[in-house]
């Protein structure tokens, strides 16, 4: 009996579920490139190139290993443009009796693939997602704790990584206090490793400027790795030249140096072509070893079986209505300067125009710059949300979408994270060095110079006051907010919005 499986552009790993379910011997994998999936939202033409060429090199890849691939390419005359469409004509061409696929990591392909294919779990996490839910629900109730660290304590636990028997390596769970360190001279740090496109990347490359040439990005240089062996290189390359300094560099950001020591390696891992649990056991190979420092390897794991399953486990518990929650009733439209990087806040620009050129910026870039503007800001959370999932390369809706709802927007009402992550302009100059002759003044909190992060901080905490008046992490900002003088208050509440009032 033949049936199809169908592998999607974030399914690359040769032991998915529905791989493992099947037969070389009579069952037809089908890889199809649909413009529907680079098009719902207007993707970044390097992650619409990414995706395309780590796709077309799965197929060889399965090819060599005994499995008959049909693939459909976007140019193809024939092809209906959905996934939908393309299984129900290779249904037709190969006679198949059955549809077997591995669940997608989306809501939006859930509900649709649920009609037409029998659906296997995606066992590719640590945490399933009966098991996350049945986790989180028992833990609400006053006291109980949802948050990512009790998660994480309860993910190092199962898999024993950082442990000595019950306890943790070093005799505490988290090292983040150690990994805040205001940025370092550029001067000796790494580059992620880089990699010349080969014969199929560059016809991809061509196709993806001929079919999107209005989608956000610069398309090239493209250096990504696009094959399981390149993404391994990569994360090797990390190992050796940039986790020993990765923990404390972490939250820190340069404008000459885009990349610090962060590994650049999550779009190869949210592609399937990384398997998350080898990579957290080299880390803490590493650290064994003696060869990387336990704030390092500790913050990387971290990142991975804590924040990224939490993420995810949120993602599914909450449902597709999670999207549209928005608790600060925050409506304005995202600025235009979000697609251009034209804007005199240097920040900003740094960030934006990083991401159009790279398709990447790490994760305070994104948190405590691009998100904390729009926080404060009152930009409408599903439109940043839709901005995020667009234009990185890393970004699939399961792990981006609690990140921009919940950690960076607080538009779940704190469901996710314990605060609102608001912060003035002081944060920005003490982690970076973008307030570097910007045209504001980080300095000044009033007037036409002062840094617009600093009106809109005290706009924000002023405009929210009563929604944040019982959170115990804010109460000593909403004093300070108190305690100014009535004519300070309104002066520094007209030059926000004063400011406001620029973007439209």
């Amino acid at each position: 009996m033949t049936r199809i499986i169908p592998v999607l552009g974030d399914q690359l790993s040769l032991s998915l579920s529905a791989l493992q379910a099947g037969d070389r011997a009579t069952d037809i994998v089908l890889m199809a490139e649909v413009a529907a999936e680079a098009t719902y939202v207007r993707h970044h033409k390097k992650k619409i190139a990414l995706v395309l060429s780590a796709m077309r090199h799965f197929a060889a890849e399965l090819c060599g290993a005994g499995w008959w691939v049909d693939y459909v390419r976007l140019d193809d005359p024939a092809n209906t443009g959905s996934l939908r469409g393309e299984a129900e004509r290779a249904r037709a061409r190969w006679d198949a009796q059955e549809i077997i696929a591995t669940e997608p990591g989306e809501w939006r392909l859930m509900q649709d693939m649920r009609g037409w294919a029998n659906l296997l779990p995606d066992d590719r996490f640590l945490a399933d997602r009966e098991g996350f839910a049945q986790w989180a629900e028992g833990r609400l109730r006053p006291g109980g704790g949802t948050r990512m660290e009790h998660f994480y304590r309860l993910m190092r636990r199962k898999t024993g990584l950082l442990m000595e028997g019950d306890k943790p390596a070093g005799a505490q769970w988290n090292f983040d206090h150690d990994n805040r360190a205001p940025p370092p001279g550029a001067l000796g740090l790494p580059q992620p490793m880089r990699f010349e496109p080969d014969a199929v990347t560059r016809e991809v490359l061509d196709l993806v400027a001929q079919r999107f040439p209005d989608h956000f990005g610069d398309l090239e240089p493209f250096w990504f790795a696009v094959t399981r062996e390149q993404a391994e290189a990569a994360f090797a390359h990390f190992l050796r030249a940039a986790l020993p300094e990765f923990g404390r560099n972490q939250d820190a950001m340069l404008t000459e140096h885009r990349f610090l020591c962060h590994s650049v390696v999550s779009a190869y891992l949210n592609l399937g072509l990384l398997d998350p649990l080898v990579m957290c056991r080299a880390v803490e190979e590493e650290w064994r070893a003696g060869r990387v420092p336990i704030n390092s390897a500790e913050g990387f794991i971290r990142q991975i079986i804590g924040w990224r399953e939490y993420v995810r486990g949120i993602y599914w518990w909450q449902g597709p209505d999670y999207a549209k929650t928005n608790a600060l009733e925050a409506n304005r439209p995202l600025p235009w300067f979000y697609w251009t990087g034209d804007t005199a806040m240097a920040c900003m620009r740094a960030c934006i125009t990083q991401t159009r050129e790279e398709a990447y910026a790490h994760h305070i870039q994104r948190l405590m710059v691009t998100g904390n503007f729009a926080l404060l800001a009152g930009i409408d959370p599903h439109a940043l949300h839709e901005w995020y999932l667009a234009v990185y390369a890393d970004a699939f809706e399961w792990v981006e979408l609690p990140n921009t709802i919940g950690m960076s927007q607080f538009a779940d009402g704190g469901l996710l994270a314990s605060k609102p992550y608001a912060a003035s302009g002081a944060y920005i100059h003490r982690m970076s060095d973008y307030c570097n002759g910007c045209t504001y003044d980080v300095k000044a909190r009033e007037g036409e110079r002062a840094c617009p992060f600093n009106l809109l901080y005290w706009h924000f905490i002023a405009r929210h006051a009563e929604r944040l008046r019982g959170n115990p992490r804010m109460a000593q900002m909403l004093r300070t907010w108190a305690n100014f003088a009535p004519e300070k208050r309104d002066q520094l509440w007209r030059d926000a919005e004063a400011f406001l009032a620029t973007l439209g």
